[in-house]
């Protein structure tokens, strides 16, 4: 009985408690239902928020990847300007070094007075070996006229040589220039040709003693073409330059109006060549002009030839070849007029760098040196007189280098060109 009753208790508390575990199931069951949305609001948002970190960081790369290429070509930018500025800097100082290369050139052009002394030294040298074959050609072939053309003749071969492989710079002339360059080579050949002429007919040192007047006509010719005026002790200069040189020649001479004359007429000639060929130098270079002039020059010389030697030529030709050997013969006029073309090539460079006067009394001083180089080579002794002479005709080329620097300021233009 006691456990019917305790069974009849116990089934009720049964069903309680299976109620109880059923309502907590059902109450979880709808409990996990509702939250199911925002399980999955949650989930759509950690998706979401993942995009979005995905989305930045892809950003983020192109932004570094721009950010990389953009400094990839700043950075070429500036390899390339730095190459350039290195290879502009490179050139520079290829240049610099080409020009320091040669230390002659780079003194000279540092030393403007130097390259000018170069030019009066190499045109003494050549000067005096081209006085010395020129004369002796003339002792046993005495056509000065024939000789001349053959100087430029030879002229004409050196300056083809210099055009055609481009040691010197070929300019091409105008028609102007071309006429006005008439006048200074027709000056050119006729001082050349009379200077010749003198040369064949007296000493070499009587010919150079009268050819010291050239500065007095240089001075003469400046004030007529261009109205330059010197002041008065400048042209006193002049005057122990000129007497210093005829004394120290005064043992050599051998008088002859005909050498006289064709020497005193070379002087006007060639004084007024130097004046007009400085003015066209401003419109062409002096080796260019010098060419040029040659060119022409040779055109008067010809009907020279046949005008004064024309009938005797051949005859004096054939006589020199007997004496001499055609080959050596041959030599003797290359020589001579390659030391000719090449003498008067350096005076137009140091024409170029000084005024005419001092053009002029620098032939002057090349006429000391040839004169007592001629005097060696001919044999012809020295005497007191002649040392003392040219004693006096150095001293007076200095002088009048110094006068004419003091006295510059006061050089006068009275007319123009």
């Amino acid at each position: 009985m006691h456990a019917v009753a305790q069974s009849a208790i116990a089934r009720p508390a049964a069903r309680a408690r299976a109620s109880a575990r059923a309502a907590n199931a059902t109450t979880s069951s709808h409990a996990f239902a509702a939250a199911a949305p925002a399980r999955a609001n949650a989930a759509r948002a950690r998706a979401t928020a993942s995009a979005a970190r995905a989305s930045l960081d892809a950003r983020s790369t192109s932004s570094r990847a721009s950010s990389f290429t953009s400094n990839a070509s700043l950075a070429n930018a500036l390899a390339s300007r730095a190459v350039k500025t290195s290879r502009g800097r490179v050139a520079v100082v290829a240049n610099a070094s080409a020009a320091a290369g040669n230390p002659v050139t780079a003194f000279l052009k540092k030393n403007p007075a130097a390259e000018t002394a170069a030019y009066f030294a190499l045109w003494y040298y050549l000067n005096i070996q081209f006085n010395i074959i020129n004369k002796q050609i003339y002792n046993y072939f005495p056509y000065p006229w024939f000789v001349s053309a053959v100087h430029l003749a030879v002229g004409l071969l050196i300056m083809t040589f210099f055009w055609t492989t481009r040691l010197v710079k070929f300019e091409t002339p105008d028609s102007e220039f071309m006429k006005d360059v008439t006048l200074p080579s027709f000056l050119h050949a006729f001082g050349h040709c009379l200077t010749n002429v003198s040369f064949a007919a007296v000493a070499v040192s009587f010919t150079h003693t009268i050819k010291t007047l050239e500065p007095v006509f240089s001075a003469a010719g400046t004030y007529l073409v261009s109205g330059t005026v010197y002041a008065w002790p400048v042209y006193a200069s002049l005057i122990p330059v000129i007497g210093g040189v005829a004394l120290a020649s005064a043992t050599e001479l051998s008088f002859t109006w005909l050498g006289f004359s064709c020497a005193m007429a070379s002087n006007v000639a060639f004084s007024a060549r130097a004046i007009f060929s400085k003015k066209l130098m401003s419109r062409m270079s002096p080796l260019n002009l010098y060419n040029f002039v040659t060119i022409v020059s040779l055109m008067f010389c010809i009907p020279f030839v046949f005008i004064f030697e024309g009938s005797t030529i051949m005859a004096g030709i054939q006589s020199a070849v007997a004496l001499k050997g055609q080959k050596e013969f041959i030599i003797a006029l290359l020589k001579c007029g390659a030391f000719y073309h090449l003498y008067n090539q350096v005076a137009y460079q140091a024409l170029g760098k000084v005024e005419p006067v001092t053009h002029a009394v620098g032939n002057v001083g090349k006429r000391i040196f040839v004169i007592g180089f001629s005097i060696i080579a001919f044999g012809n002794k020295i005497s007191p007189q002649t040392a003392v002479g040219s004693a006096i005709a150095v001293l007076g080329a200095g002088l009048y280098s110094y006068v004419k620097n003091k006295y510059a300021d006061q050089t006068k233009q009275i007319k123009s060109d």
